[in-house]
């Protein structure tokens, strides 16, 4: 043997396991015989004929293995694999000693006598080696738990504990649960695990995302000892109380369904029943004298692989999976787990405290924007209407100066009519014949003038207009170019222009008594107005800008 490589070292291990021991020797002769091909020298042990010839096409490379760091040291160590060929014509005549074989390993196994190794080698020559079958990819693990409950009677126990009307809860995995099998019978019965019943990775991210551990569960219906370990372990209470306590995820299946084939080839599981527990642990990185609350960075890790007969204390068998758990894998295993819960729970609600924050920071800037908005909107509006209010008053007060500088402009212009026409009646001569009137101006003073009868009324007004205004007459023609003999055509010209006597004039005379109007009236002479026959004392009410014609003394201003 040491003279021999690795790989052959490992064909002759793999061909002493599926023949149940042997001489090194024999098997060694066997293996070079055939080029040190495993299932060629199977074939030739168990077919007892020539080896078949070696296939020409290479089988085509198995898809990428997931990867799992393995921590098992404290376990059962791996049997290798083992590859059984295909059923050889060459062994129906061995079918009689087939059946005694297994009538004998069943009677052996039914009183728990151990079967003598030599023996155990010769029956094995005359067992059926069938091939595995290819991997189905229909029903995946619910159909394997439905399959479950029917051939060992019980029921999920999350299923059983319904049926007695007992609640469970909600389960904390989202995928775990029962099968869809109708629940019948006694609520009594025997009961499984609570089997996931999502995929094989599902189950892997629940064990991951949850800081969980994995209980997964490989079986073979080609193994003798599936059977006994549906019975036994999987129905066993103490091992089913103490999963659901710990609330392990479980997970099984056949591996002749394609994601239990696939399972199986990345837990690397030789022998059937096949049992592993998965979990997060600490990545194995140099020790730091430092300690801290935070968790170290964690990665799933195989904990421990349980392979091989459920009997007595076999690996698979409920007595030896309970103590391992109790006494081996939950303390060690635990701790870590409760600490990576705590951290993740612990970030979560700094993440709601944070969110919280956050929105009550977002909900008081809103506020403040809201605030500042409105407080810009209303300097806005406040700017807006001292603008207006500031164009307004520069408008009111451009109006006011432009009629300011109307009203003087108007008031010059009228002096100047006044002194032309003060200066065009100086040159007429008083009629001592004439009516005399005595007219007191609103200054107080008084003018008494004699006027012909055939004076008009135009030139009695313009009279009085003329004692209005102060200074030395004007010029010898009016602003228009009158001349002094074109006074009332002038002065009825002007009326005409302002829109009328009181318009133009400013003024109305009135009777002293009775107090009577003298109104101007085109073309009409003192001697018209009977009023003015024979003399009288005339008034000279100033009219007020806004009023026109009137017949009370509202508008009028005299110095009475």
């Amino acid at each position: 043997m040491s003279t021999l490589s690795e790989s052959q070292q490992a064909a002759v291990a793999q061909l002493r396991d599926l023949t149940n021991g042997g001489e090194d020797d024999v098997a060694i002769g066997i293996l070079e015989s055939v080029d040190w091909d495993v299932q060629r020298a199977a074939e030739l042990v168990f077919g007892a004929g020539a080896p078949p010839p070696r296939p020409a096409p290479p089988p085509p490379p198995l898809p990428p293995i997931e990867q799992f760091d393995i921590d098992d040291s404290e376990q059962y160590q791996p049997i290798a694999p083992r590859n059984p060929p295909g059923f050889s014509l060459s062994s129906i005549w061995t079918f009689p000693f087939q059946l005694l074989g297994t009538l004998l390993r069943f009677i052996f196994g039914v009183l728990r006598i151990p079967l003598p190794r030599p023996f155990a080698f010769n029956l094995a020559l005359f067992r059926p080696r069938h091939a595995r079958s290819p991997p189905r990819s229909d029903g995946g693990a619910d159909r394997w738990v439905r399959e479950l409950e029917e051939e060992t009677g019980a029921l999920c126990m999350s299923s059983a504990q319904h049926a007695s009307g007992v609640d469970v809860g909600t389960s904390s995995a989202g995928a775990a649960g029962p099968s869809t099998l109708t629940h019948r019978g006694p609520s009594d019965r025997k009961v499984l695990p609570d089997f996931t019943l999502g995929t094989y990775e599902d189950a892997l991210r629940t064990c991951q995302r949850d800081a969980r551990i994995a209980c997964i569960v490989l079986v073979s219906e080609e193994h003798d000892d599936v059977p006994e370990f549906k019975r036994t372990t999987l129905t066993d209470p103490t091992l089913v109380q103490l999963l659901h306590t710990n609330d392990i995820l479980v997970w099984g299946g056949d591996v002749r369904d394609r994601e239990a084939y696939s399972a199986s080839l990345k837990l690397q599981a030789t022998t059937f029943p096949f049992v592993a527990f998965v979990a997060l642990q600490p990545k194995r990185t140099p020790r730091s004298s430092s300690s801290s609350s935070t968790p170290p960075p964690s990665t799933l890790t195989v904990l421990s692989r349980h392979q091989g007969p459920p009997s007595g204390t076999g690996p698979t068998s409920p007595t030896a999976l309970s103590t391992h758990l109790e006494i081996q894998l939950l303390p060690r295993v635990t701790p870590f787990l409760a600490q990576l819960r705590a951290a993740a729970q612990a970030a979560a609600a700094e993440r709601a405290l944070r969110a919280e924050q956050d929105a009550a920071f977002h909900a008081t800037a809103a506020r403040d924007v809201a605030r500042i908005q409105a407080r810009m909107d209303a300097e806005a509006r406040e700017r807006r209407a001292a603008e207006e209010a500031r164009e307004a008053a520069e408008i009111a007060a451009a109006q006011a100066a432009s009629a300011r500088e109307e009203t003087e402009r108007r008031a010059g212009e009228r002096a100047r009519w006044r002194r032309w026409a003060r200066k065009a009646l100086a040159g007429v001569p008083e009629d001592q014949n004439g009516v005399k009137l005595a007219i007191r101006l609103p200054d107080g003073g008084r003018v008494v003038r004699r006027f012909a009868d055939g004076c008009s009324l135009t030139a009695l007004y313009a009279f009085v207009d003329a004692q209005l205004v102060d200074g030395a007459a004007g010029e010898e023609r009016s602003p228009k170019g009158h001349t002094p003999s074109q006074l009332e055509a002038a002065m009825e010209g002007q009326i005409a222009d302002a829109g009328g006597a009181n318009a133009w004039w400013g003024f109305q005379l009135v009777l002293a008594y009775p107090r009577r109007d003298v109104p101007w009236v085109r073309s009409t002479t003192v001697g018209d107005v009977e009023s003015l026959k024979g003399g009288a004392q005339l008034v000279v009410h100033l009219l007020t800008p806004t009023q026109g014609t009137a017949d009370d003394d509202d508008g009028y201003i005299s110095e009475e």
